[in-house]
């Protein structure tokens, strides 16, 4: 059965296999994907949560939140490629809306390149895309992309 294991606080062992599926997960061409230093450094914040989406032992995917008053932030969110499309990113979007909720968030904010995949699931949850920063990431082919800030009213 699926959990989601929320670590709000460092944990190296939560870090490496959240960094694991990151790897896996973020093509290297728009370098993305953070780095186990960036990674650590923002879980020491306040406000910051790594949730775990686990099978037995084995690390599935992973979102990164960080609260700010009654706002909140999805930074990343990642499944590995051999488990897309079986509902971990659904029930890790899930995870986060609620204890978005609980923690009297008004309005979780996402932002996304704007030729990735994601922006269907983040519309299809409820999503509105509320503004563009054009060429806001660069791939490692030199190409451009917009990034699409989205949020999602509680």
């Amino acid at each position: 059965m699926l959990t989601i294991r929320d670590f709000d606080r460092p944990d190296h062992r939560a870090e490496a296999s959240a960094m694991a599926v990151m790897n896996a997960a973020f093509d290297p061409l728009y370098g993305e994907a953070w780095t186990a230093s960036q990674l650590a450094g923002f879980m020491s914040l306040p406000g910051v949560t790594l949730s775990l989406a686990q099978l037995d032992q084995a690390t599935l995917g992973f979102a990164l939140m960080r609260f700010v008053s009654d706002e909140a932030e999805l930074l990343l969110i990642a499944v590995d490629p051999r488990w897309c499309n079986r509902g971990i990113g659904d029930a890790l979007l899930k995870n986060c809306i609620i204890k978005a909720r609980k923690s009297k968030v008004i309005v979780l904010h996402i932002e996304v390149r704007e030729n990735n995949r994601a922006v269907n699931f983040y519309q299809r949850a409820g999503f509105e895309h509320v503004h563009s920063r054009p060429s806001y990431y660069k791939g490692s082919d030199g190409t451009y992309y917009d990034a699409l800030s989205f949020k999602l009213s509680l």
